[in-house]
């Protein structure tokens, strides 16, 4: 590792389960959380973070990216140099938008920009880390790697697979001004689930994947789900009314993530267009719509350069 050397991060926000794929699908999107991240000489920590939610974040050693960085160090063998951090926010924190993973790869993709040359992050071992840290797949492989993910565990380890997305598919999301810690969210859907609940998203998942690649026109009934969606309405009233109204009215509508957010995988600009005027006419939640598109690449690693642009080094 060059003594000094500086990278920028760029990982996108994702929205993971995406209705009947739960724990399973995940989708990049075109909103970004950007990094600078230099080395110093050991023991050293600077850490300056802005915009929304940036009063929030710790500014010493327990900062998510700060400790992604030293995890993949440790993992490597590579004792981890000073580090000066400037963060800037882009993707709300507890919206179901991927916030956590998000900032578990940027501190992996920062550690391989800074031990470049060195040691060689290659997808298995990116993806691996940030499962461990992250503890599911889901999120952390199309923020690693962009696009449509199937992500699953076997006895190697986690295991993804990368699909391009139809380009009629126009992705709209709600944020709500509220907030829902993931581990309370995820405590609200069963252990156990009927069999015929457990047929009926086994179906939906794999016209999913269908939709979302070949057949657009079916993202309707591709997004129904009887695994988690409806236990995790007593939690969020707003958002199970807006996903109602919206899947009321023709809009594959999902919760995104873990929520409160709301997912609309519309297919086509205009019929998004119309989602936005629905969504703000039937609730009086104040929802902030993000007009977004499908992140291709994944998270993003440079050398930090004042005066020119640099080729970025993708994880896939």
């Amino acid at each position: 590792m060059v003594g000094g050397r500086a990278v920028v991060v760029r990982v996108p926000a994702t929205s993971a389960n995406l209705g009947p794929g739960f724990d399973t699908l995940g989708l990049a999107l075109s909103l970004y959380d950007e990094l600078i991240v230099q080395a110093l000489p050991e023991g050293q920590l600077r850490i300056e973070v802005d915009g929304p939610g940036a009063e929030n974040v710790p500014r010493d050693a327990s900062n998510l990216v700060v400790r992604s960085m030293a995890y993949a160090f440790e993992a490597v063998g590579r004792r981890m140099p000073g580090i000066a951090l400037s963060t800037r926010i882009v993707i709300p924190h507890g919206r179901g938008l991927g916030s956590s993973g998000a900032a578990v790869v940027a501190g992996l993709l920062a550690a391989q920009g800074l031990l470049a040359g060195d040691v060689e992050f290659g997808p298995s071992l990116l993806l691996r880390l940030a499962t461990e840290l992250e503890g599911h797949p889901d999120n952390v492989a199309p923020a690693l790697f962009g696009g449509l993910t199937i992500a699953w565990l076997d006895e190697h380890g986690p295991q993804y697979k990368k699909l391009l997305v139809h380009r009629g598919v126009s992705p709209v999301v709600f944020v709500p001004e509220t907030t829902m810690p993931t581990r309370i969210s995820r405590a609200l859907a069963p252990l156990q689930v009927p069999r015929e609940d457990a047929v009926f998203n086994v179906s939906r998942s794999a016209l999913l994947i269908a939709a979302l690649t070949q057949s657009p026109e079916l993202l309707l009934a591709a997004t129904d789900d009887k695994l988690h969606q409806n236990y995790r309405a007593q939690a969020m009233p707003a958002t199970d009314q807006l996903v109602h109204r919206l899947r009321e009215a023709g809009y594959a509508a999902v919760l995104s993530g873990a929520g409160p957010s709301v997912l609309v995988l519309a297919d086509g600009p205009g019929r998004r267009l119309e989602a936005v005027r629905l969504a703000a006419a039937v609730t009086d939640t104040p929802w902030e719509p993000l007009l977004l598109a499908v992140d291709f690449k994944g998270g993003t690693v440079k050398e930090h350069s004042e005066d020119a642009q640099q080729p970025a080094s993708h994880a896939s």
